[in-house]
Order: structure tokens, then C-alpha cells, then sequence
């Protein structure tokens, strides 16, 4: 979504991160109870740089990977179930309406230490803090980029937000937010919603102070105070992110170890993936996500031959993931406005040639609609998606008023961004099947992710990569792309909502789906706007993504899901333990791959 390291204490710690032997990784006189082990450096890289880690602001995968270690919210998603789970708050009700939501927090939670409090230590957290922080949600402010989970759903929060863009805020502020005591916060919605608490898991809903807000202003995209088990220590632009172990951190395990085991998270920022797995086989990175699609049949083989015997150096991991990649058209564009040529361009695509040959079959053919399947109640094969057929990709081109590609605009460039070699081998291959099979010639503009995301946000990219990753584990999380609500007017952001997709249609029964508690119900009618999506060819869905990942041997804890949410708090190393660990998690990696 951070500050600095005195360079003598950063040199230790990096110099006993490549370091084998794991005496060095104990710090001071922390030894925990039972087989944990304090310590050490977990190294990671990321292959495109983050736009900002203000929780308000913080839209992309990279950026949530980094700040989820940092800031909290009342609850949180669970890495091992992708259940909502307790945070700052440690219990809760909810009325028989299912309207009102009562939270009780945790006492003795703090902020981590900053110099924008009074003494430089962190004060402790109420719920006053909570509000301070969900009105700063429903507020008018370029960065904020979260209002839109709130909007209409938090009884005031609609109000609230008008009055802000009037520069006359209510001075009651949010009427549906409601701070009892100190500890106890009361929240009331406009209708019964059963995926609240999914949203009160999300970044926009992490507490900060009104201290850090009032010192460091918009410098928050980098300057972190949260709750978390790590702070951010220092912060280089495209090159690293350290973060710190949090000393005065709330959470302890169940052996009353105080949370965290690690010392540092570290992470680099390296574009090309070759790269980045030839540091991992040196011992240089402690995990990968996603290694070269053109090497993973080389590692799969290797990891296999070599862990029949007990000496795997990693573990593979191998499983569905709850994301898609997709390319998104400019919907209120004159270009994109034509429905036949959105239909032309998805039915151009052989997306099963992409995902065999290209990603290695590691990625499944995106035939369904934007929902990947990745949700056991979510009936996908019930959505009737685009099959490759270049015949009628061409009959549609010329419905479209561009016979054989004769008038189409000979300036249209498909925008992507530059982090890993996987963006641009896809975007090549698109290119060419567009070429060939519609007489169509686009130019690839390769950006920084920064610079991608601004412009597909205000409308400047006609046509764009796109890449979603589940905010939660709902199919909503999806389907809230092409909500007619969240499109804003042209120059405005809209950072969900990228295509400026209308439809009365799908808003229509998209909402019926918001309000419906039984869960069977729920999920029919999201199949419906799915397909409702899929039938107006909004998006050109490409692949669901599978998640492939390499972990060292050492590393303990490091639990791995569908949402590709990773949570650092319980990490741990245990170098002496790398034989055992690798025939144990064997049969789990196999296991996953059998799945897909």
C-alpha cells in the first residue's frame, strides 16, 4: 500500500539472512516455547513495484502483499480456511435482520511506535479509531478509492459522502456508525447483506491514526502506522520494502509466544521472472510465486525426481487460484461501444492454444465468465463463454462495419503492464491472432504498473490487461467489476469498475444477489450476471490462473491458498528440519496438482 533502518542494523540482518546456519538467525534472548524458532530474514520479490500502501488507496495485489503485514482491521481472512476470523476485534454479533453488526475490540492493542505521537510510542486503539477511520472511507478524496464498499450499504454512508463533496461534512458524521464505549462499535446497514464481514476484511477497512494522518498526509502512500505484526522500516521506490518486527505486537500463539517469529520481511523488486527463480535455487529468496512458465516442466520433473529421495531443496506447490486475467475494453468509448466488435475480438482468441503452449498448462482456458472455478458452490460450467471460432469472429467484425479489418482505427494499442516476461509473451500471441484472424494490427504499449493502472482507472486505455485477484472468497469479489454504480464520469477513477461497463440488466440482478442470504439463491442469481457480462462481451476473459509456488525447505508456517494471501504473522525457520519437511509436504504438493 514506511521508514527507515539504521544501515548498521540492516547490514546484520541481510548479511544472517544468506547465511545456512541457523544460530545466527536467533536475535538477542527471545527463545520460543515448543518447536518455533525466533529470527531471521524472509526474502521475496515481486516482479512490478507498488502505487501506494495507504489502506485507502491500496487496489493492487503487490501493494495488499506488503501492507497486510502492517495494518489490521476489526476482522481478518484466515490463510488456512479463507474464513473471516477475529482480528482487533474479538467477538461479535449480528442481529436477527442481519442489519446490525455489533464489534467488541480487543483491549491493549496499540499502534506501532511513530514519531506522530506525542511520546513516539504507539497509542492504544478504540473505536473511535474505527470511525475516524470508516469516515474517512466515505469521503471525497483522490486517494481514497474505497468508498464504493460502503456506498449504499452503511446506513449515512451515502449522505456523508455528498456533504464532503460540498466541503460541508455532517458534523454527526456517518449516522450508521456508531461508537458505544471505547471498545465496542456498532455498524448498521441500509439492507441485509451477507457478505459485510468480506468487506470489513478488505484494506479500505484497516484502522490507522488520525496522528499519522494529520503528520504525514498523502506522504501515507509510503509513511505506514498500523496495528500489525510488522512496520514498515524502510522503503526504496522499485528496488525494496523492509518491514520490521513489530516488539509491541498483541497476538501471541497458543504456546503464549509472542507474534512474530520473524525479524524481517524483505522484498525486492525484480521484472524479469529468470531472474528472480535463479535467486531462489542460490538460496537468495526464501519463495516465488509463479515461476517461469518455459521452466516449470524442468521443475516439476526435478522436484519430483530428487524428492523420491529426500532431497528436494524446495517445496512446489501447485493449485487452482482464485484470479483471472482477462483484457478489458473502454465501454463508453466510440470504438467500444460496438457490441459485434467486442464479440469479434473474444471470439478470435484460441485461449486453450494460450494456456497449453504459452503458460505451459499452467493456467486454465478462461471459457466460463469472470468468476474463475475456484468456488466448489459456483456452477461456472452453467455460464456459456467464448469458444475459439475465427469464422464467426470475422462475420461479427463486419456486422461490426469493418469487413475484413478494412477501416478500423490503425492506432489502437492493447496497454500492459511490464512486471514479468507472462504479460507480454500473452499480449504477443493476442496480437497476432487478431492480425490473423481479423486483418487487425494493434501496437502493444508496455507501461510500469503504476502508470498502467492510472491510465486504465481514468479511461485513457481503450483496450488493457487486466488481472483480478479474489478480495475475499466470494464470487462478488468478481462481479463487482462490471457493477453499473461504481462507473464514475470519464476523467474520474474508477478502479473497479475499469471498462465502464453499464448494464440495467446486470445491476439488477447483481443487487438482488447483494441481498439475498440463503446462499444457494445467492449464487444462482450471480450466475446469471455473469453470463448477463459474458453475452454482452463487457471483458475478453483469457485465463484463470493457477498458483504455482517454490518455498524453501526451512521455512515453517508459510501457509499457501487460492487467494494468494499470504500472512506473515506465524512464519517461521527451522534449517535443521529440510530433509524431513521435503517428504512431508511432498505428498501435499502432489496431491494439489492431482486437483488440477
Amino acid at each position: 500500500m514506511r521508514l527507515k533502518i539504521t544501515l548498521f542494523f540492516l547490514s546484520i540482518l541481510i548479511f544472517t539472512s544468506c547465511s545456512n546456519s541457523p544460530k545466527k538467525e536467533v536475535r538477542g534472548n527471545r527463545v520460543a516455547k515448543g518447536i518455533v524458532h525466533y529470527g531471521g530474514v524472509f526474502r521475496l520479490n515481486e516482479t512490478d513495484d507498488f502505487r501506494s500502501l495507504y489502506p485507502l488507496n491500496v487496489t493492487e495485489d503487490i501493494a495488499y502483499r506488503i501492507s497486510a503485514q502492517v495494518y489490521e482491521g476489526l476482522v481478518k481472512i484466515s490463510p488456512k480456511t479463507l474464513a473471516i476470523v477475529p482480528s482487533i476485534a474479538e467477538k461479535w454479533e449480528i442481529t436477527n435482520d442481519s442489519k446490525t453488526f455489533i464489534f467488541h475490540l480487543r483491549k491493549g492493542v496499540k499502534f506501532q511506535n511513530d514519531s506522530c505521537f506525542d511520546n513516539g510510542l504507539g497509542r492504544e486503539v478504540t473505536a473511535k479509531d474505527f470511525k475516524y477511520c470508516f469516515e474517512k472511507l466515505c469521503t471525497d478524496d483522490a486517494d481514497n478509492q474505497g468508498f464504493a464498499v460502503f456506498d449504499g450499504r452503511v446506513k449515512g454512508a451515502s449522505e456523508y459522502y455528498t456533504s464532503t463533496e460540498k466541503k460541508s461534512p455532517l458534523p454527526q458524521g456517518v449516522s450508521g456508525i456508531k461508537v458505544i464505549d471505547n471498545y465496542t462499535l456498532q455498524i448498521d446497514l441500509e439492507y441485509p447483506f451477507s457478505g459485510f464481514l468480506n468487506i470489513l476484511a478488505m484494506p479500505f477497512t484497516w484502522v490507522f491514526p488520525k496522528e499519522a494522518v494529520d503528520k504525514y498526509g498523502i506522504e501515507m502512500r509510503t509513511h505506514c502506522v498500523g496495528t500489525g505484526p510488522f512496520f514498515a522500516k524502510e522503503i526504496k521506490y522499485s528496488e525494496s520494502v523492509i518491514l520490521a518486527r513489530n516488539e509491541s505486537y498483541w497476538a501471541h500463539d497458543s504456546l503464549s509466544n509472542q507474534l512474530p517469529y520473524l525479524d524481517v520481511i524483505k522484498f525486492s523488486f525484480n521484472q524479469e521472472k529468470r531472474a528472480e527463480y535463479l535467486e531462489f535455487r542460490k538460496g537468495k529468496l526464501e519463495y516465488i510465486f509463479s515461476p517461469p512458465a518455459e521452466m516449470r516442466a524442468d521443475i516439476v520433473n526435478e522436484f519430483e525426481g530428487k524428492n523420491k529421495e529426500h532431497k528436494a531443496p524446495f517445496v512446489l506447490t501447485v493449485m487452482p487460484s482464485m484470479s483471472v486475467e482477462y483484457y478489458g475494453f473502454q465501454m463508453q468509448s466510440d470504438l467500444f461501444k460496438n457490441k459485434y466488435l467486442r464479440q469479434a475480438f473474444n471470439y478470435a482468441i484460441d485461449r486453450g492454444h494460450i494456456a497449453k503452449f504459452i503458460l505451459q498448462n499452467d493456467a486454465e482456458p478462461a471459457v466460463y465468465g469472470i468468476v474463475p472455478p475456484s468456488f466448489p458452490e459456483y456452477n461456472n460450467k452453467a455460464i456459456k463463454g467464448f469458444t475459439y471460432n475465427p469464422v464467426l469472429a470475422r462475420e461479427l467484425l463486419a456486422k461490426a462495419g469493418y469487413p475484413n479489418g478494412k477501416g478500423f482505427p490503425a492506432d489502437l494499442s492493447l496497454q500492459l503492464n511490464s512486471g514479468g516476461d507472462r504479460n507480454v509473451q500473452v499480449a504477443q500471441v493476442v496480437q497476432k491472432m487478431l492480425a490473423d484472424n481479423l486483418n487487425i494490427y494493434i501496437k502493444l504499449n508496455v507501461l510500469p504498473f503504476a502508470q498502467q493502472l492510472e491510465n486504465q482507472d481514468l479511461g485513457k486505455a481503450l483496450f488493457f490487461r487486466g488481472g483480478w485477484v479474489a478480495d475475499y472468497p466470494d464470487p462478488q469479489s468478481f462481479l463487482d467489476i462490471f457493477y453499473g454504480k461504481l462507473v464514475p464520469a470519464i476523467g474520474e477513477p474508477s478502479p473497479i469498475n475499469s471498462c465502464r461497463y453499464q448494464s440495467a440488466k446486470f445491476d439488477s440482478i447483481y443487487s438482488a444477489a447483494l441481498m439475498e442470504l440463503d446462499i444457494k439463491k445467492r449464487f444462482a442469481l450471480y450466475e446469471q450476471a455473469d453470463q448477463i457480462a459474458i453475452d454482452d462481451a463487457a471483458f475478453m476473459p483469457v485465463y484463470y490462473d493457477q498458483s504455482t509456488n517454490l518455498t524453501q525447505n526451512y521455512v515453517k508456517n508459510l501457509v499457501l491458498n487460492a487467494m494468494q494471501y499470504l500472512d506473515f504473522s506465524e512464519v517461521y525457520f527451522d534449517k535443521g528440519d529440510s530433509q524431513k519437511t521435503a517428504s512431508k509436504n511432498s505428498s501435499t504438493s502432489t496431491s494439489l496438482k492431482a486437483k488440477k
